[in-house]
């Protein structure tokens, strides 16, 4: 292997790492009420759902990372920086959950919530691509991904999300909330050619 190529373990393993941190910051922003009631509880319900949601999302794609790992050989600097640029938006991720859990019927941490969704997906894509670049254009990477539909759909419905988020919030939410639900299961392609390798 040459010298400026490397195995994923490393990348993996501290891609990994930041993942869990950030699971670890975002359950730290729920705060228990002061009051030992139920009817406490109800108004800390929306940063509980935003949480829940978020955790999803950062679970899917440490899911889909590992997945696509799998698939990979070797890693290089520019897969480097593009998985270092992934880790940058989803480091935002509690920010935006907390923003969004206080103010769940208002527009800007609503929309800015599904920006850095956006931004993390797009991410994801360029971390995606440099692997298949550096794979090659045969490798199973890039038969797996093929086309790719579903992030493209999945790029497309946060854009709707934050355009819609100036007129219905709740509308954003589900949509961010169809998404999760769409890439709940590992991404079934590269699953089938870990199968078959």
């Amino acid at each position: 292997m040459p010298e400026h190529l490397m195995t994923t373990a490393r990348m993996e393993a501290f891609s990994d790492g930041v993942v869990a941190i950030l699971i670890t910051i975002m359950v730290l922003e729920l705060h228990a009420p002061d009051v030992v009631s139920w009817q406490a509880l109800r108004p800390i319900v929306p940063i509980f759902l935003a949480y829940v949601l978020s955790f999803v999302f950062l679970g899917i794609y440490w899911a889909n990372h590992h997945h696509m790992l799998q698939l990979a050989e070797r890693v290089n600097g520019g897969i480097l920086w593009a998985n270092l640029h992934l880790l940058f938006w989803l480091s935002l991720i509690p920010f935006a959950t907390a923003w969004m859990g206080e103010h769940h019927e208002a527009y800007a941490p609503t929309a800015l919530y599904g920006i850095v969704l956006l931004s993390s997906g797009v991410a994801y894509t360029i971390l995606q691509r440099a692997l298949i670049r550096e794979q090659g254009p045969h490798s199973p990477l890039a038969l797996a991904v093929g086309r790719d539909a579903k992030g493209l759909l999945s790029v497309a419905t946060y854009v709707v999300a934050i355009v819609s988020a100036s007129y219905s919030p709740i509308i954003s939410q589900l949509l961010y909330l169809g998404v999760a639900l769409m890439w709940f299961v590992p991404d079934r392609r590269i699953e089938k050619m870990l199968r078959q390798g």
